[in-house]
C-alpha cells in the first residue's frame, strides 16, 4: 500500500505532465485543428451525459446590444446568490446606501423549481488581446450555463425559464436605479468592459411642479407623455415604432435642460446624453443607440451647434458683406479638416431616429434642443421625427407665481400686479428671475427679493431700450453707408459714360483729322500728274 507522500508525489507528477503537454498543445496545434478536436470531444461527451446546457450570452446580435434575457437571469441569481455561492461580488446600490452581492465569475450555484434540481454557471471568456487604434486591450464575453437533466427538458423551456425571466425582470425594475449616461469615443470601446456608455446616478430633483411655465401648457405635455407611455398596443396597431421625439427651442435660460429632467423624473426614465461630436460616422451612432435600454430618453442638446446638420441638403448661403464694406483677403489659407471630425451625416441622423434602425428597440422618448430652431433642416423637425414642438419662453407672471413659491413659499404680495406688468413690458428668462428670487443671506426675506425683482426688471427695461436705440443707429448708419454707397457707385458709373463719350468724340475728331489729310495728299498728286 502507498504512504501518504508517495500518493501526493505521483499526484503532483501527474498533474505538471498533464500542465506541461496542455501548454504543448495550445501553442503548437493550429487553431482550426483544436477546434475541430473540441467540437468532437464535445459530441462524445454528449453521447454519454445525460445532461442538457443551455448558454446564455451577455451580448447578442454580434455583440451589437445587450441582452435582456441575460440581466433578467443575472437579477434572478442574485438573489440566490448571498445564501448558495461561495463566491461572491458586491456591488453598491441606490445612493450608495448598501450592496447588493452576485455570483462571481466561474460560481455556480443549485436552484431548486417545482422539485427538479438544475445548476448555474457564471463563465468568462477572455478573448486573446487584439490592436484597437495602436493600443493593445483584451476583452471579456460573459455568459450563464444553464445545466439539467434531459428528462425535464420540457418543464425547463416551457416553464422554468419563464420563471427565471420573469422573476429576473420584476427585481430589476424593483432594484432599479436611474442613471445619466455619456456616449464614449469609439477608441474606448471595450463591449464587455467598459462599453459603449458611461454613466452616473441620475439624481437630478427637477419635477413639473417646479418647472417654471404655464400650469395649462404643463398639464397637456403631462397628458401626452402618459398617452405615449401607455400606448405599446396603439403603437402596434398603427404601425409605428414606440418612440415619440420633443423639440424644445427658445432663448438660453428658458429652462429646457430643467424640462428633459422633469420628464425623466415624471416617466421615471433613464437618460442618454448624445455627444455627436464625438461621434466618428453614421455606422458608429447607429451602435450607440442600439446599446441603449427602453424606457429612456436619448438627448441631443444645442442641435444646431453639434454638427453641421443644416447645409448639408443645400448650398450654404454667400455671408453678408460686413458691415465696414471690406472684403475678405484673396489667398487667405482655408481652415484644415481635421481628420478625426466627425462624419455624421444629416441622411444618417434621420435613418437613426426615424428609419428602420429606430424600431430595433421601444419605449423611447428622443429630444433636441436648441436656441434658434429656424437654422434647423426642416426635415429633422418635422411632425413625426419632433411629434411636440415645445417652445420655452421667457418668464411670464404664471411662470413667476411658481418660481416665488419655489424660492420664497409665498403666493401673493403687494407687487404682483406691477411684476405682471413688468413682465408683459420685458424679456427676461426663468433663470435670471430665480436667480433674483433667490435669498442671498439668511437676512433677506421675501419682501427684499420681491423688490429686488421689481427693480431688476426696471433696469432690463431700460437696458433693452437704450439696446433697441442702438440697433436703430446702427440700422440707420448701415442704411447710409448703403445709400452714400450707392451713390458714389452711380457718380462713378457717369463719371465713366462722360469718359467714354470723350473718348468716342475724341476718337472721331482724329479720325476726321486723318481723313482729312488723305484727302489733302490725294489733291495734291492730282495736281503734280496735271
Amino acid at each position: 500500500m502507498l504512504e501518504t507522500g508517495a500518493i501526493w508525489g505521483i499526484t503532483g507528477t501527474t498533474v505538471t505532465s498533464f500542465m506541461f503537454f496542455w501548454a504543448i498543445y495550445k501553442q503548437y496545434v493550429p487553431a482550426h485543428f483544436r477546434a475541430y478536436v473540441e467540437r468532437y470531444f464535445h459530441k462524445m461527451i454528449g453521447w454519454i451525459s445525460y445532461y442538457v446546457d443551455i448558454k446564455f450570452t451577455e451580448y447578442t446580435d454580434e455583440g451589437l446590444k445587450r441582452s435582456q434575457a441575460y440581466d433578467s437571469i443575472r437579477n434572478y441569481l442574485a438573489s440566490k446568490s448571498t445564501a448558495l455561492a461561495k463566491r461572491l461580488k458586491a456591488n453598491e446600490t441606490k445612493n450608495s446606501k448598501s450592496l447588493v452581492f452576485s455570483m462571481d465569475d466561474h460560481e455556480e450555484i443549485e436552484d431548486e423549481f417545482e422539485g427538479v434540481k438544475v445548476k448555474w454557471y457564471s463563465n468568462v471568456k477572455v478573448i486573446q488581446p487584439q490592436s484597437n487604434y495602436g493600443q493593445r486591450s483584451s476583452e471579456e464575453r460573459r455568459h450563464f450555463t444553464l445545466s439539467f437533466h434531459r428528462r425535464h427538458r420540457g418543464m425547463i423551456i416551457e416553464t422554468y425559464l419563464d420563471h427565471v425571466l420573469r422573476e429576473g425582470k420584476a427585481i430589476g425594475l424593483m432594484n432599479r436605479e436611474r442613471k445619466l449616461y455619456t456616449n464614449n469615443s469609439s477608441q474606448e470601446w471595450y463591449p464587455w468592459r467598459s462599453g459603449k456608455w458611461s454613466n452616473v446616478p441620475f439624481h437630478h430633483p427637477a419635477t413639473f411642479e417646479t418647472l417654471a411655465m404655464d400650469p395649462e401648457k404643463k398639464e397637456g405635455i403631462k397628458k401626452d407623455l402618459i398617452k405615449f407611455s401607455k400606448g405599446k398596443d396603439y403603437y402596434k396597431k398603427v404601425g409605428k415604432p414606440w418612440k415619440r421625439g420633443y423639440l424644445l427651442f427658445g432663448p438660453p435660460g428658458t429652462g429646457k435642460s430643467t424640462m428633459i429632467a422633469a420628464i425623466a423624473n415624471f416617466l421615471d426614465y433613464d437618460v442618454y446624453d448624445l455627444e455627436l461630436t464625438t461621434v466618428k460616422d453614421n455606422s458608429e451612432l447607429k451602435k450607440l443607440l442600439l446599446d441603449t435600454t427602453s424606457k429612456s430618453i436619448i438627448v441631443i442638446e444645442d442641435i444646431d451647434c453639434s454638427l453641421d446638420l443644416t447645409g448639408q441638403r443645400k448650398k450654404k448661403k454667400e455671408e453678408d458683406e460686413e458691415e465696414d464694406g471690406e472684403e475678405k483677403k484673396e489667398g487667405e489659407k482655408k481652415p484644415k479638416v481635421d481628420d478625426k471630425q466627425s462624419k455624421v451625416t444629416l441622411s444618417g441622423l434621420l435613418n437613426s431616429i426615424d428609419g428602420l434602425w429606430s424600431a430595433c428597440s421601444g419605449e423611447k422618448i428622443i429630444v433636441f434642443t436648441t436656441n434658434f430652431v429656424d437654422k434647423l433642416d426642416p426635415a429633422l423637425i418635422r411632425r413625426g421625427r419632433m411629434d411636440n414642438h415645445i417652445e420655452m419662453s421667457y418668464c411670464k407672471f404664471e411662470a413667476f407665481k411658481v418660481l416665488a413659491k419655489n424660492y420664497l413659499e409665498i403666493e401673493t404680495h403687494d407687487l404682483y400686479e406691477e411684476i405682471e406688468r413688468k413682465l408683459e413690458e420685458t424679456d427676461m428668462s426663468p433663470a435670471d428671475v430665480a436667480e433674483t428670487l433667490m435669498p442671498k443671506s439668511d437676512e433677506e426675506d421675501a419682501d427684499i427679493c420681491i423688490k429686488r425683482l421689481v427693480k431688476t426688471l426696471e433696469e432690463e427695461k431700460e437696458k433693452a431700450r437704450k439696446l433697441a436705440e442702438e440697433e436703430e443707429k446702427k440700422k440707420a448708419e448701415k442704411e447710409a453707408k448703403k445709400i452714400k454707397k450707392a451713390e458714389e457707385a452711380e457718380e462713378k458709373k457717369k463719371k465713366t459714360e462722360e469718359d467714354e463719350k470723350k473718348e468716342n468724340v475724341k476718337g472721331k475728331e482724329e479720325n476726321g483729322n486723318v481723313s482729312q489729310q488723305n484727302g489733302n495728299s490725294i489733291d495734291l498728286s492730282k495736281k503734280s500728274d496735271s
